[in-house]
């Protein structure tokens, strides 16, 4: 059985992880856009408050805010719970949080690579675990990962980070099989270099041809958002980024990781 897509979430309840900056506050903006009531979660309540205060007058709509330290082990389930008491039913989860750390893995402290990993992979799945449950068992709703043009190959100097987004893709590709019977849509968004702040949240330089490839993030929004109502498995935002990630087809893999030593680098 596959489920019929609509072209609106309108009157729905989304949970945007990530949610007080880059890709998130453009997931929120869209949503809203859509009449969609929102659950905003990050650390930084001041910057979410913000953000729900200007949604409601903009747009009429519901927002509540959660701040959570996703990273956190065992913050997916408190999470949770508190929408569960307040009787919140999440119809839309857009995993969005997320973080890279450049150079080389064994000149990174380990508690930093197990952070990102623990936010990345554990509290991603465990929030697809939990609201995914809850989705399949009224046959309906819809999630959104977001994994990376990384995913598609090895990355030196990124290599935990690329590893973790390579996690992602496959899970949710996996996942739009396995929850398709039940109502459920599963899409992964594949972002390439994108003008968020990542780099310097990463300890990382843009490079030249990297600055050449920089999409502004309100398009890479809306085309997860396009392609999850349009019950895709997955989408690479971009013409480049999706000749990008064809041309791996035709290449060797070490060719792969010496063109994006090279390109992240420069």
């Amino acid at each position: 059985m596959s489920k019929k897509t609509t072209n609106s979430f309108a009157g729905k309840w989304a949970l945007i992880t990530g949610a007080s900056s880059g890709l998130g506050l453009e997931f929120a903006e869209i949503l809203a856009a859509q009449k969609v009531n929102l659950v905003l979660s990050a650390r930084r309540q001041e910057s979410m408050e913000r953000l729900a205060s200007d949604l409601r007058r903009k747009y009429g709509v519901d927002v509540l805010v959660e701040v959570s330290d996703l990273a956190s082990p065992g913050a997916a389930g408190r999470l949770k719970s508190n929408l569960d008491a307040k009787s919140v039913t999440v119809d839309i989860l857009l995993n969005n949080a997320g973080y890279g750390l450049h150079g080389a893995l064994l000149d990174t402290p380990i508690e930093r690579t197990a952070n990102m990993i623990q936010l990345n992979i554990t509290t991603l799945t465990e929030l697809t675990y939990l609201f995914g449950h809850d989705m399949a068992k009224r046959r309906s709703g819809h999630i959104l990962l977001v994994a990376s043009l990384m995913a598609f190959q090895a990355v030196p100097s990124y290599a935990a980070y690329a590893a973790t987004k390579a996690y992602v893709l496959a899970l949710g590709e996996a996942l739009h099989n396995e929850l398709r019977p039940y109502g459920v849509v599963v899409t992964t968004l594949c972002p390439g270099h994108t003008a968020t702040g990542f780099d310097e949240a990463a300890g990382a330089t843009t490079s030249a041809l990297l600055r050449l490839l920089t999409m502004k993030p309100r398009p890479v929004a809306a085309s997860g958002i396009r392609a999850l109502l349009q019950g895709k498995a997955m989408v690479i935002a971009g013409l480049s980024n999706k000749m990008i990630a064809f041309s791996n087809r035709l290449t060797p893999r070490a060719m792969q990781r010496a063109t994006m030593k090279r390109v992240v680098d420069a």
